[in-house]
């Protein structure tokens, strides 16, 4: 069990980068960074854009660590930027790819499957700034399927590796 802080959430019901990058992303609510948010198993975070879309089952939720940011790029770059939906401190995300873990903010633990990194794109380099795509090439954080229902708020939380990545040769 590790000591990790729910440093921000984001809920978006709307997707904002798409397109080309330099058209800039789409305008969206104000109110993407929430300090609550449902998770259900199987369908993904309440509200979100992904939420219940089979396509993203296996992406609904996206993780990332607040230490892999690229401050000297962008100082108060977060989750609206990098639109990821839970920033972490206190652990590398991106190491779990393969495992099963647990994250309890104080309302009980919320299983996931951490299944494969999520991978910067050049939108970074428009939404962060000029590098970021390069900076977060590795530490972009990762892409997971929620396996509980459960619920997620910003404070002190507890990281549970249930099943650690199987080693292969």
């Amino acid at each position: 069990m590790t000591e990790v802080e729910v440093v921000q959430l984001l809920v978006s019901p709307s997707h904002r980068l798409a397109g080309r990058p330099s058209d800039g992303p789409a305008p969206g609510p104000d109110d993407e960074l929430v300090g609550e948010v449902r998770v259900r198993a199987g369908l993904g975070l309440v509200g979100d854009r992904y939420f219940g879309r089979p396509a993203h089952r296996d992406a609904a939720v996206t993780l990332m660590s607040e230490e892999n940011l690229p401050r000297d790029i962008a100082p108060s770059a977060g989750l609206p930027q990098t639109r990821r939906n839970v920033l972490l401190r206190g652990v590398d995300v991106d190491s779990l790819v393969g495992s099963t873990i647990a994250l309890d903010s104080g309302s009980g633990p919320v299983t996931f499957a951490v299944n494969r990194p999520a991978r910067p794109c050049a939108w970074m380099d428009v939404a962060v700034g000029p590098g970021a795509q390069r900076a977060l090439r590795g530490k972009g954080g990762v892409r997971c399927t929620p396996l509980s229902d459960g619920v997620l708020t910003v404070g002190p939380a507890k990281l549970t590796v249930l099943r650690a990545p199987s080693v292969t040769a």
